[in-house]
C-alpha cells in the first residue's frame, strides 16, 4: 500500500501540535505515562492478526518472524512502563544547603532532575517493521521520557505503518493522554522538513550510514542544533581463536552460517566479518551448510544494493568464494581473503554488506590477530570464540570493548535481548552518539536533559523535587541513595 506524501502544511501542523503537547505530556506523572504506554501495547496485541497480515503482504517476511517481532515490540512498551514505575530515570538528586561545605564556600540548596527534551522525530527502519518502526524502541523510549513523537514512516511498509499509527493513537487516547503527542508523516521531503522544523527538539534513526549521517549533519546545521541519534552501519566482527577453531570448528561453522543467513542477513547485528586461523578448515566446511535464501529480501531496492555491494567485495584483490547458494531473489555467499590483503586496504574489505553474505578473514598468527583490531571502525557488536585460559582471550575482550557497544563470548550477536543492561550502540560509524543505546531501558536517557534548581522556594518546585517526595521516586539526598517510596 502506498500512502500519499505528507505535504508541508500537514508537517507543520504535526510539529506544532507536538510542540504544544510537549509540556503537557512531560507533566504527566511517570506512573500515568506508564499506564498510557501499556494501553498502547494492549491495543497492538489485540490487533495482532490484522497487523501480521498487512506485514506479510508488504515485507516478504515470514509469519513466525513477524509474530516474534510484534511480541518484542509490545514487550518493549511494557518494559518502559516498568522503567516509569521504577522512577530512577528521573535522576532526582538533592543537596540541602550547607554553610560549612568544605570547598570553602557555603553550598546553596540544589535540586537536580532530568526533564524531557521535547517533540521528537523518529525515522522508522525497513528491516524491523514492528520493533524499530512506528511503535518500536525509539518511539517507546521517547514517549516514556515525556517527549511527543512524530514518526517518519519507512517507505518499505507504509500500509502497516499507517495502521500501526492508528492503533498507537487509539491506545494513547483511551488512556486519556494529551492530544498531539503522537503523529506520523510519509515521504522523503516530510522527513527533512521535520528535522528542519524549529519545534522538533531531537531525532532518532535506524538505517544506512549514508542516510543516517546526512540527517545527523542536517540536524547539526540547524540554527539551533538538536541531538540526532542515528544507529547505522556495523560489520559485527567475530574472532575465532586457534584453540576454538581446533576444538569446535563444526559448532562454530554451523552457527556462523545461521547467523549470516538468518532473516536473509538483513539484521544490523549480522556477523559480516569473521577472523579465523588460515590453518583451519572453516572455509571448506561452509559449502555443505550454506543454503539459498528462503525468502525474497525486504524490497527491490535493498536486493539491488546487496547485489551491487557483494559484487564489489567479491571482485576485490585476493577475495575468493568459499560458498555460494543461489536463491530466487539473491544469493547467499561466504567469501574469504587473507588478512594481509585487508591490512593493505581495509576500507575496501571491512564494509557492511547488508544481506546474507559475509567475509572470512584468514590470519597467520595470534599477534597478527590481535593487531587486526586496530583496523576496525566503531561497531555495534564484536564477538570472541575462544577458551578463557588462552593467552589472547583477555586481550581480545579488552581491546574489542574499545570499539564496540556489546562484546560477546562464544555466542552470536543476532537475537538482541531487550533488557535493563543491554547496549545497542557503539562508536562511529555504528552510531552518532556512542554514549547511548537504542535498545534497552537506558534508551530513555537520549530524550532527557538535566536541570538543577537552586534555592527555589518549595511551593515553586516540581513535584519530583519536593521535600515530601509526593511521587515516591528514588533519589539521592546529600549523597545518600534512597529507594522509591510506595505511593
Amino acid at each position: 500500500m502506498r500512502v500519499p506524501p505528507t505535504d508541508t502544511e500537514a508537517v507543520t501542523k504535526l510539529a506544532l501540535a507536538a510542540s504544544q503537547a510537549a509540556p503537557l505530556w512531560a507533566a504527566v506523572p511517570p506512573r500515568k505515562r506508564a499506564s498510557a504506554i501499556e494501553e498502547v501495547a494492549a491495543t497492538l496485541d489485540h490487533a495482532a492478526d490484522e497487523l501480521i497480515d498487512i506485514a506479510i503482504a508488504e515485507t516478504n517476511l515470514p509469519e513466525g518472524r513477524l509474530r516474534g517481532e510484534l511480541t518484542r515490540t509490545t514487550f518493549q512498551l511494557r518494559l518502559f512502563g516498568e522503567v516509569l514505575r521504577e522512577g530512577s530515570f528521573v535522576g532526582v538528586t538533592i543537596d540541602h544547603s550547607d554553610p560549612a561545605w568544605p570547598m570553602g564556600a557555603a553550598r546553596p540548596d540544589l535540586r537536580r532532575m532530568n526533564v524531557a527534551l521535547g517533540a521528537t522525530v523518529v525515522f522508522a527502519a525497513s528491516n524491523f517493521p514492528f520493533a524499530f518502526s512506528v511503535a518500536g524502541g525509539d518511539t517507546a523510549s521517547a514517549l516514556a521520557a515525556g517527549c511527543p513523537v512524530i514518526v517518519k514512516a519507512n517507505p518499505g511498509h507504509e500500509g502497516l505503518s499507517l495502521r500501526t499509527a492508528e492503533l498507537v493513537a487509539e491506545g494513547l487516547a483511551k488512556a486519556g493522554s494529551p492530544e498531539g503527542i503522537f503523529g506520523i508523516a510519509f515521504g522523503f521531503d516530510a522527513g527533512l522538513e521535520l528535522v528542519d522544523d524549529p519545534r522538533i527538539m531531537a531525532g532518532a534513526f535506524t538505517g544506512s550510514l549514508g542516510a543516517g549521517r546526512a540527517l545527523f549533519d542536517r540536524a547539526a546545521k540547524r540554527p539551533v542544533p538538536i541531538p540526532f541519534y542515528a544507529e547505522m552501519g556495523s560489520t559485527n566482527p567475530t574472532f575465532v581463536t586457534p584453540r576454538a577453531a581446533a576444538e569446535r570448528l563444526d559448532e562454530i561453522t554451523a552457527g556462523y552460517v545461521a547467523a549470516v543467513t538468518g532473516s536473509d542477513g538483513q539484521l544490523c547485528t549480522k556477523p559480516g566479518n569473521l577472523f579465523a586461523p588460515a590453518t583451519s578448515n572453516l572455509p571448506a566446511r561452509l559449502s555443505s551448510l550454506l543454503e539459498p535464501p528462503p525468502i525474497a529480501m525486504l524490497n527491490t531496492r535493498i536486493a539491488e544494493t546487496y547485489t551491487k555491494t557483494l559484487g564489489e567485495l567479491a571482485s576485490a584483490p585476493g577475495v575468493t568464494t568459499a560458498a555460494l547458494a543461489e536463491g530466487n531473489s539473491v544469493s547467499s555467499a561466504v567469501l574469504t581473503v587473507a588478512l594481509d590483503d585487508v591490512v593493505a586496504e581495509p576500507d575496501r574489505y571491512l564494509k557492511e554488506v547488508f544481506g546474507p553474505a559475509s567475509l572470512v578473514i584468514q590470519y597467520n598468527s595470534v599477534p597478527q590477530l590481535l593487531e587486526s583490531v586496530a583496523l576496525l571502525e566503531g561497531q555495534l557488536t564484536a564477538t570472541v570464540f575462544g577458551e578463557p585460559d588462552e593467552e589472547c582471550a583477555k586481550n581480545l575482550v579488552t581491546s574489542l570493548s574499545g570499539i564496540a557497544g556489546r562484546v560477546l563470548w562464544n555466542q552470536w550477536p543476532t537475537g538482541l535481548s531487550v533488557t535493563w543492561a543491554q547496549t545497542h550502540g557503539g562508536p562511529y560509524p555504528a552510531t552518532t552518539a556512542s554514549a547511548t543505546t537504542s535498545v534497552g531501558t537506558t534508551a530513555i536517557d537520549r530524550f532527557l536533559r538535566p536541570v538543577t534548581f537552586q534555592n527555589i522556594p518549595p511551593e515553586l518546585l516540581p513535584p519530583e523535587l519536593q521535600e515530601s517526595n509526593p511521587l515516591g521516586l528514588p533519589r539521592r539526598v546529600d549523597g545518600v541513595l534512597h529507594q522509591a517510596l510506595t505511593v
